[in-house]
């Protein structure tokens, strides 16, 4: 049986790059709820257009982030930011797709506020994970010449 430290060791690198998503992503959340709360429940926009600014705002910031910190990028491959920019597009049009239909069903006899609302939660629990492996697999794989 392998000791708590060997398994850490092996995996240490994995292990570094979950937990400085984490962080950036813990900003990231924070400052994107904050901005789609703003825009859905103040400003009255609707859930595309709210979780789309915020996401869109949230994903530049999370680009330079994630380079730097969690992946440790020093290549400037010109093509970094397209695949960036389709992984973010993907994970949230895939998110955000599955959380509103299966909250909707889910709960159909509550105010469309808290559907919305709740979605939202949901479509970014779902983003996070998506974009984790989103971003390490393809965006800023490492390649191995």
């Amino acid at each position: 049986m392998k000791t708590w430290r060997a398994l850490f060791d092996k995996y240490r690198d994995f292990i570094m790059e979950v937990i400085h998503f984490g962080m950036v992503g813990v900003i990231n959340t924070l400052m994107g709820w904050v901005i789609m709360a703003v825009l859905y429940n103040l400003l009255h926009m609707n859930y595309w257009l709210s979780s789309g600014i915020s996401y869109f705002i949230g994903s530049v910031f999370s680009y330079h982030a994630n380079s730097k910190v969690t992946f440790k990028v020093e290549n400037k491959d010109k093509r970094l930011p397209w695949r960036f920019a389709v992984n973010i597009i993907v994970c949230y049009l895939a998110a955000f797709g599955v959380a509103q239909p299966l909250v909707e069903r889910i709960l159909a006899a509550q105010p469309k506020v808290i559907v919305d609302n709740v979605a939202m939660v949901l479509g970014m629990g779902l983003f996070i994970v998506m974009n984790f492996f989103g971003q390490k697999l393809f965006v800023f794989r490492k390649i191995h010449h």
